[in-house]
């Protein structure tokens, strides 16, 4: 089979691509534009196999799109790119909407109009499968609430309001057209090779710089966290064996507190990076409690009960351990994260709380 993958140099992407690579013969096609958070260097394993390729390409421009759906003629599309940092869409919501809410429209019709070339066999063999998240939903009230696939969508930031668009989107053409799609929600996502402004990579490496661990508000928001490569082998899945016009929620039934991830973050690293900063007694000294995010959402909760009877599929990872591992591929892969830092990005910058 091949696989076309939008975003596929992010942090999640990157991770499905190796698995795929890693675990199947099928053939993977990465489009990306290479924004800020897009980086070649997480996939140096596999830039040299025969089953992978790359292009560069912004997923806005839909002549372009047509041709490569037309050269590469796909079998699965799914569909990754986006733009995805809370903080950064209340600064400027406007990529959000170009790239999440357009750039889908785009790869949309892209996709319709390959679809739509083919022959009835051909059709019933072809998926668009969007990549979305649990944030659509908005914040659970209540702590024995979870997110189900029919919850009603109540988006809080302009980001997560750009993904609920695209979603509509993905089942507008499902309903009109007729286009085979699939829509996964998923909670956060942690692991190797994710970009530093994230939550835990920001807290990982502000620590071990001896710079302040900023926490909105109370840092009781409760979060869901997801290995990512069990994300990837969801993912995989949901793509090939997944019913057509369903949505399936994918979380690692891991529900912390922001303050308790970053205490564990700060006990690992007192374990493993023993010899502190200059003026540091304590990691957890550092710890510092800034104004909350406006429209802050309290608690992400997924429920996974379906994707588990429907399809087999559960997290494999334990968070404890995950986070171990996470945090020693960032102590043993400061090469990759210096030049990432070293691009565009601020590691003192305030306020990178999920």
């Amino acid at each position: 089979m091949k696989f076309l993958i939008t975003g596929g140099s992010g942090f999640i992407g990157s991770a499905l691509i190796r698995y795929l690579i890693k675990n199947t013969k099928h053939q993977v096609l990465n489009l990306d534009k290479l924004t800020y958070a897009g980086n070649q260097e997480s996939l140096k394993v596999v830039e040299k196999c025969q089953f992978y390729n790359f292009i560069k390409q912004d997923i806005c421009e839909l002549d372009q799109l047509k041709l490569i759906f037309d050269d590469f003629k796909p079998n699965v599309v799914l569909h990754l790119a986006a733009e995805s940092h809370v903080d950064r869409s209340i600064d400027d919501p406007s990529e959000f909407i170009k790239t999440n809410i357009f750039g889908t429209y785009k790869l949309l019709e892209a996709s319709r109009y390959f679809w739509q070339s083919l022959n009835v066999n051909m059709q019933s063999n072809f998926l668009f499968h969007h990549i979305s998240t649990d944030e659509v939903y908005g914040d659970l009230q209540h702590q024995d609430d979870f997110f189900v696939e029919t919850n009603a969508y109540k988006p809080s930031s302009p980001y997560s309001a750009s993904k609920a668009s695209s979603d509509h989107l993905v089942r507008a053409w499902y309903r009109t057209y007729g286009l085979p799609a699939i829509i996964t929600n998923c909670s956060n996502n942690y692991g190797p090779f994710q970009f530093p402004e994230k939550f835990i990579p920001h807290i990982i490496l502000n620590a071990i710089s001896g710079k302040p661990l900023p926490i909105y508000g109370n840092g009781l928001q409760i979060r869901d966290w997801l290995h990512v490569e069990d994300h990837a082998k969801a993912l995989t899945k949901v793509a090939l064996e997944g019913k057509i016009g369903e949505t399936y929620n994918i979380g690692g039934n891991n529900e912390i507190k922001n303050i308790d991830v970053v205490n564990m973050l700060c006990e690992l690293l007192e374990e493993m990076v023993p010899n502190k900063p200059h003026g540091v007694n304590k990691y957890k000294d550092l710890i510092c409690f800034v104004k909350d995010r406006p429209g802050h959402d309290e608690r992400y909760a997924i429920n996974t009960s379906k994707i588990k009877q429907d399809l087999g599929w559960a997290p494999e990872k334990n968070f404890e351990n995950g986070l171990r591992e996470t945090v020693s591929w960032y102590l043993k892969n400061n090469i990759w994260w210096e030049r990432v830092l070293g691009s565009d990005y601020l590691l003192d910058r305030i306020g990178n709380v999920v």
